[in-house]
């Protein structure tokens, strides 16, 4: 039996730039998973060594800060230690660690989003650079 594939806006809108990297954060992951944040990062953490630092972002005070400004503290605030940020080849690795057919059919789906977006990005050069310009502009602040 499939599981329903969650469309791919949702996943879009929840895809951010931290460090210049595409990221996605572990509540909304967990979210999209079905599972409960603690979860999510607790199986993360058991198998850290399937995260390195280029699948794993574990954000800065500063870049909370800027998150915390930028989503409002509400939707962010109460965590006792900063969220994590995976990347596309981190989120890959937690459908090893949450092994789970809902887990397995988000990551396909998110994984097609990423794709969907690097195309978007290849076929219209203008768009592009001017999202380059404003990856580096915004870069600077974090």
């Amino acid at each position: 039996m499939a599981t329903k594939l969650i469309p791919q806006e949702p996943i879009q809108n929840k895809i951010f730039l931290v460090r210049g990297l595409k990221v996605m954060f572990d509540k909304d992951l967990a979210a999209l998973y079905g599972v409960d944040t603690g979860q999510l990062n607790r199986q993360v953490r058991r198998n850290i060594d399937r995260f390195p630092p280029d699948f794993l972002l574990t954000l800065t005070k500063q870049e909370l800060t800027i998150l915390k400004c930028q989503f409002g503290i509400s939707s962010w605030g109460g965590y006792r230690k900063p969220p994590f940020a995976f990347t596309g080849h981190g989120i890959l690795m937690l459908s090893s660690v949450l092994n789970s057919r809902r887990a397995i059919q988000v990551n396909i789906q998110i994984m097609r989003t990423f794709t969907k977006l690097r195309e978007m990005l290849a076929s219209h050069k203008e768009l592009r650079e001017k999202i380059e310009a404003m990856e580096k502009k915004y870069d600077r602040q974090f």
